[in-house]
């Protein structure tokens, strides 16, 4: 591992019954502290397993109408580094027409 490392922390607060209440992230070499969200999608690869290991946590008080738009940009900032993982335009191009129906369907055009 290198010398310098950077760190990002995620807090989770709990109710009595494990249900997400609060969710704090900090990213301190970003200048974030402690910064509040509502839902968070984290994906980590397992090279061993080959597998996708991932948390998907979201608060109780998260409005379902901002759970569509975040997934919405999460599907779409995901086209954009799948794109600049693989230079493969034309699956990026694919999963930015998805993107596209995924907006259209749940008429998420004004909102954003």
């Amino acid at each position: 591992m290198s010398e310098y490392n950077s760190e990002i922390k995620i807090k989770v607060g709990l109710d009595e019954n494990k249900i997400p209440e609060k969710l704090q992230w900090s990213a301190p070499d970003g200048g974030v502290e402690n910064e509040a969200s509502k839902a968070l999608l984290l994906s980590v690869w397992d090279h061993n397993a080959k597998e996708a290991l991932r948390i998907d946590l979201w608060t109780k008080d998260m409005p379902l109408d901002e759970m569509k738009i975040f997934f919405h940009q999460t599907l779409s900032a995901m086209a954009d580094t799948f794109q600049r993982a693989t230079n493969d335009e034309k699956m990026s191009a694919t999963m930015r027409d998805f993107c596209d129906y995924f907006a259209e369907k749940l008429e998420l055009r004004n909102k954003e």
